[in-house]
């Protein structure tokens, strides 16, 4: 199966751009009557057939839309301190993308080791993970925010940050429930700072520990994506 993400889509033609026609065209050696899947990342799911193909240009006809395809049971928000290595924050991107996560936002907090992010890339990599693992649901990246501002936002669902300080029984399946929305804040190398951790409690976050070991910040971002999952069997 191969899918192409189509953000625009308006319509039973598509034009396909021209580095995906070209990908199409040259690299997975599709030709005119091939089906192919089409989504718009808003749980569109559009099987079509390929009408005309060049190396520049590639036409796809929608055969059939499907609505809300596959939707995950719950929500998963997550607020994390980018790493200094854009390597590391990159592949956490791509790995929570193929677990499923519903919004990502970058926070600026005191120990922050990154101050800024190119959310263009960014986004390009989460997109190819969720063309590759098959999912019709794009995450949403928000660029730098600033910790102090973001913990004061609303949120319909449990809140919690991972804290190296909590208890060991604390962890993240004592609080979540299945079919229930999430917010996780994961901090930067340096953790978050004594008062930015009484910040957030005072906001209503809960502090949780993710593990028996000291984890980077985007290993323990992946094993809060995997907990979630696993509590909604997902």
């Amino acid at each position: 199966m191969h899918l192409f993400y189509t953000p625009d889509i308006d319509g039973g033609f598509y034009q396909i751009s021209q580095e995906e026609s070209q990908h199409a065209a040259r690299v997975l050696r599709l030709f005119v009557g091939c089906e192919v899947v089409l989504t718009d990342g808003k749980g569109n799911w559009m099987p079509s057939k390929i009408v005309e193909i060049h190396a520049k240009s590639c036409l796809v006809q929608v055969s059939e839309i499907i609505e809300n395809y596959e939707p995950k049971p719950y929500e998963l928000h997550l607020a994390i301190a980018p790493t200094k290595s854009i390597d590391r924050f990159e592949w956490f991107l791509e790995k929570s993308t193929e677990i499923g996560i519903d919004r990502i936002i970058s926070i600026l907090s005191e120990h922050s080791e990154r101050k800024d992010i190119k959310p263009a890339r960014l986004n390009k990599i989460i997109t190819s993970a969720m063309k590759q693992s098959l999912k019709a649901w794009h995450p949403e990246l928000e660029g730098m925010t600033k910790f102090d501002q973001f913990i004061q936002r609303p949120f319909d669902g449990v809140k919690l940050i991972a804290w190296c300080e909590a208890s060991k029984e604390d962890r993240i399946e004592k609080y979540v429930k299945a079919k229930e929305n999430v917010l996780i804040l994961i901090g930067p190398e340096g953790g978050f700072s004594p008062a930015e951790f009484q910040k957030a409690t005072e906001q209503g976050f809960v502090p949780v520990s993710l593990s028996t070991s000291r984890l980077r910040t985007e290993t323990a971002a992946i094993v809060a994506c995997h907990s979630v999952a696993l509590i909604n069997k997902f």
